[in-house]
């Protein structure tokens, strides 16, 4: 007899950036959509149509879908047994060691064991440590519930997902024909095209990938600092390499190489090798070291120690409101014990420390541009002041 199921789709971990824009994908399709997170000050903002978050064009689809009714946002988990999939938005993230955490996936599901049905499917959304949909195949055939794991990772840009999701192809794993089929159905509601392979093969596609780009951003890091170093031009350089070559229209520029995935999945693929996958160590002691690198150039230029030292930017990449992971933060820590002091300013972050930007300009004898946003392509910055720039940001008045 074939298990009847009240709502479509329940997703675990929904309200963050992860979950919030794939639940609101789904219930603007039209399937029924539940959101659980223990986050309750999300929860309620949720609730109320407000997102916790910028992601573009999710607006309008939050006030859309909580109107039409296709979308509940619950703090509590009891509302999961009625979803005929189920989509958990916690993945494996690295510890102190370097190494995968799996005590994120044990906590999210063993918070929900009460709620799993027979006839139901999981599908892990996160990236995941490779083995991990096995491990928690096996967790639903100990707790005796026929539940079917899937694995469909992520692949979409922070902020601009709800509009991805329905550009980009989704990569779908699972253990048996039936369940690839009935997770291929459902992300066929908004997908233009799916890849299918085995789950493990999945999950390694996922850190392989983010740890490709990892490896870039190290590479051309790399040659700034060759390049600077040396007192040369590297933007000029970088135009050199790319203008009109298209076996270099890829090549990225420099900056600060960080966030929530990309030195995460690069250490996991690295577990996963038994430590032997050296590229990934080699770009992770590049991109961690440059904002070392970029205070030896302030140095050059001006005595630190009695210099006032600003930070333009906080989130991990422009026009984000993220902080998670960026070096920005280990800029700032660095500075602190280089300089009289260390002035922080972003148009996006939510931070006790954060200062107007104007104050930054006036009172700062050094500006770092840590994150590229927008806004300060146009920034007058005072002429006796030193600008240390990875990212030509400023362009002309860059003095590094």
């Amino acid at each position: 007899m074939t298990t009847k199921f009240e709502l479509d789709v329940g997703v675990i971990g929904g309200a963050g950036h992860v979950g919030l824009a794939l639940s609101l994908t789904f219930a603007d399709c039209g399937l029924h959509t539940v959101i659980y997170d223990i986050d309750a000050d999300k929860v309620r903002m949720i609730r109320e149509g407000r997102m916790p978050f910028f992601e573009q064009d999710a607006p309008d689809m939050l006030r859309r879908t909580l109107a039409a009714g296709t979308l509940q946002v619950e703090h509590e988990p009891d509302r999961l047994r009625d979803c005929r999939f189920l989509i958990c938005i916690v993945g494996t993230p690295i510890d102190e060691h370097l190494n995968p955490a799996f005590t994120g996936i044990h906590r999210a599901l063993d918070g929900c064991r009460d709620q799993f049905r027979d006839g139901q499917i999981l599908v892990l959304r996160s990236t995941v440590f490779p083995g991990t949909s096995e491990h928690v195949q096996k967790y639903f055939q100990d707790l005796g519930v026929d539940v079917r794991v899937s694995f469909c990772p992520e692949r979409v840009a922070q902020g601009q997902s709800v509009r991805e999701f329905r550009t980009l192809p989704q990569i779908i794993s699972a253990f048996d024909e039936q369940t690839l089929t009935e997770v291929e159905r459902l992300f066929r509601h908004f997908v233009p095209d799916v890849v299918t392979m085995p789950p493990m093969e999945a999950e390694l596609c996922k850190l392989m990938t983010n740890s490709w780009r990892y490896l870039q951003f190290a590479a051309v890091n790399q040659f700034y600092m060759i390049a600077t170093s040396r007192g040369l031009d590297f933007e000029r350089m970088l135009h050199g390499c790319r203008h009109d070559y298209p076996r270099m229209a890829g090549m990225p520029g420099p900056g600060l190489a960080a966030g929530p995935c990309l030195v995460k999945d690069t250490m996991q693929l690295a577990a996963f090798s038994h430590n032997q996958f050296v590229l990934g160590h080699a770009a992770m002691l590049i991109n961690e070291g440059l904002p070392a690198y970029l205070i030896e150039r302030a140095r050059e230029q001006l005595s630190l120690r009695h210099a006032v030292a600003g930070i333009l930017g906080l989130a991990f990449k422009a026009e984000s409101d993220d902080p998670r992971d960026s070096l920005s933060y280990k800029l700032r820590k660095l500075l602190v014990l280089e300089t009289a002091g260390v002035l922080v300013t972003d148009p996006y972050v939510q931070d006790p420390n954060v200062v107007p930007v104007e104050r930054v300009l006036e009172e700062a004898d050094v500006v770092f541009v840590a994150t590229p946003h927008k806004v300060y392509r146009e920034l007058a910055v005072p002429a006796d002041t030193v600008v240390i720039d990875v990212w030509n940001c400023l362009g002309t008045q860059t003095s590094s």
